[in-house]
């Protein structure tokens, strides 16, 4: 399977520039059977008061549906949507046949102000396309490795970020942890550019399950980046060093 994520530079707080902006892009991104974009990627890191977040899906998602559907391709991204009262921070997977599963990001980020607007996601959710099982991440959740720990339901993680510049070495050192310990590919789009809070040089990156770097994009530049997912290289090595055999067992919500 090809991937390609979109190392993207958000609009702040404007859905409809975003995704016209990422349409553009997209006519000129390499082929894939995937394309993967960063963590509220119609909005920016909307986690304030009065910052905006989206009323409902409907509009985006019918975009995902349309792109999807134009390129033959799955479109992965999550969006700030408003849920009641408060707000969820939604990744949504886009088939190419208009089918749609979501997943709302379970540890939010209170440091930055995520837990006062947002309400926490509970279950763990993957989803399988064209053969290849992912799990599906949001930002945060890179930091806590049992509620991403491959219990043998997936063969990549898709982890979409706001990460900012100030914690790249986290961000670096974390996504290639992960890849390793799980023995997965690790799909991690990161977004670049500004917010009023904060810089972001993406280190967007596609890892393979050895912890190397399959692809990358220039820190700092708005670009895709990617490469195959090889599932029979997956299997050999799982089976070669199967350190899976021998992980604790954890009780998981």
């Amino acid at each position: 399977m090809k991937v390609q994520l979109f190392q993207q530079d958000i609009v702040w707080g404007d859905p409809a520039a975003n995704r016209a902006r990422i349409s553009s892009a997209l006519d000129t991104a390499p082929k894939a059977d995937l394309y993967v974009f960063p963590e509220m990627f119609t909005t920016g890191f909307a986690t304030m008061d009065g910052a905006v977040v989206e009323e409902s899906d409907a509009e985006t998602l019918a975009w995902m549906k349309a792109e999807a559907a134009k390129r033959d391709a799955a479109l992965a991204g999550s969006i700030a949507l408003k849920n009641g009262e408060r707000c969820v921070n939604r990744l949504f997977f886009v088939k190419p046949d208009g089918s749609v599963t979501h997943y709302d990001k379970r540890h939010l980020f209170l440091y930055g102000g995520e837990g006062g607007r947002f309400s926490a996601g509970s279950e763990r959710v993957t989803v399988s396309f064209r053969g290849v099982r992912f799990l599906l991440a949001v930002c945060y959740d890179l930091r806590f490795p049992v509620w991403l720990r491959n219990r043998g339901d997936y063969d990549a993680i898709i982890l979409v970020a706001n990460w900012p510049d100030a914690r790249a070495l986290a961000w670096n050192t974390l996504v290639r942890a992960r890849a390793i310990e799980n023995q997965c590919y690790m799909i991690a789009a990161n977004r670049v550019g500004t917010d009023p809070a904060c810089v972001y040089s993406g280190y967007s990156a596609m890892i393979d399950p050895y912890g190397e770097y399959v692809e990358r994009p220039e820190p700092g530049k708005e670009a895709f980046a990617g490469g195959d997912i090889d599932l029979e290289f997956l299997s050999r090595y799982s089976q070669k060093f199967p350190v899976l055999q021998d992980a604790d067992a954890f009780k998981i919500i």
